[in-house]
């Protein structure tokens, strides 16, 4: 008789705003919440018997009375009162995997009528993944997808192998823009532990993009390497940082058929390519650390 792997279930992709309201002044929290739960399940896959079943639509419920009862404060801390309350509150559930992606918002300006107007905010998406297991303990993930980020110069790129299906030429001074994707595992002290969750993030955003821009580029993976070892070696409640930057090529346009030379020294036109695009990803740890995240972790 064939064996039953690995399974899960919950329910995918709850959406759910929180506005509080300081007198005039409105706060807004926006969030995308997808529940993975796994335990003792065996009988509902070879059966059909629900009984050890927490349904999909009490997760989803379980979502809204959270965001109402305790707030949202992080996607961290809203990920860990979700994952504790299923793990301790079912004694079938040893294993919840909560995904976040946090949308934020800015305020358009309206003088005297009140801070209620927002514009949603185009730096890219918060994401935070928490997963408590029952033997295995807590794993925190906070990361950001969407970033894009352009550098005019201070990047080259030479020096690569060639081979027979080689064409592309080598240039001393290239555009170099990507969308960062990004994530970053913190050490855990204990479920109680009282993390600022909200600076964590915007620090380490900061060394991202701090890197980025300060780094003379030879190729992305230097880049990449660069963004990494900036954050590991400035946060220390972070031992892990995985990252996907897909190259967003930019090519000098051929002018030469209208009589007009375009190179780099003013006034250049590059046409952005769509794809297909390289995709450089690599993990960065602290001394000592052991990589967990998954390869493929800033694709799903």
């Amino acid at each position: 008789m064939p064996t039953l792997g690995q399974n899960q279930y919950g329910k995918a992709e709850t959406r759910v705003v929180r506005v509080t309201r300081d007198g005039a002044t409105h706060h807004l929290e926006d969030l995308k919440v997808s529940v993975a739960l796994s335990g003792d399940m065996d009988e509902v896959h070879y059966s059909g018997s629900n009984a050890a079943v927490l349904t999909t639509d009490a997760t989803k419920n379980t979502v809204f009375a959270f965001a109402k009862e305790h707030g949202i404060g992080s996607p961290e801390r809203f990920g860990i009162l979700l994952a504790r309350h299923f793990t301790e509150s079912q004694p079938t559930l040893t294993r919840a995997r909560i995904r976040l992606e946090s949308y934020a918002w800015e305020r358009v300006p309206t003088p005297g009528e009140g801070d209620h107007s927002f514009l949603r905010d185009g730096r890219g998406i918060r994401t935070a993944q928490v997963t408590h297991d029952t033997e295995d303990g807590w794993e925190v993930l906070s990361g950001l997808t969407g970033v894009t980020v352009l550098n005019t110069t201070h990047s080259e790129f030479h020096g690569f192998l060639r081979d027979r299906y080689t064409t592309l030429a080598e240039t001393r001074d290239r555009v170099l823009a990507t969308d960062v994707t990004a994530l970053w595992r913190h050490r855990w002290a204990g479920p109680a532990e009282d993390r600022d969750w909200n600076a964590s993030h915007a620090a380490a955003r900061r060394h991202l993009l701090d890197a980025f821009a300060r780094t003379y580029s030879y190729s992305l993976q230097q880049t990449l390497y660069g963004m990494g070892a900036r954050v590991i070696d400035h946060r220390p409640e972070i031992d892990e940082i995985r990252l996907s930057l897909p190259n967003k090529h930019h090519f000098l346009a051929d002018l030469t058929p209208f009589g007009m030379e375009n190179d780099t020294e003013d006034g250049a036109v590059y046409f952005a390519a769509d794809r297909p695009y390289g995709l450089i990803e690599a993990t960065v740890l602290r001394d000592g650390a052991t990589a967990r995240i998954p390869i493929d972790a800033t694709n799903l």
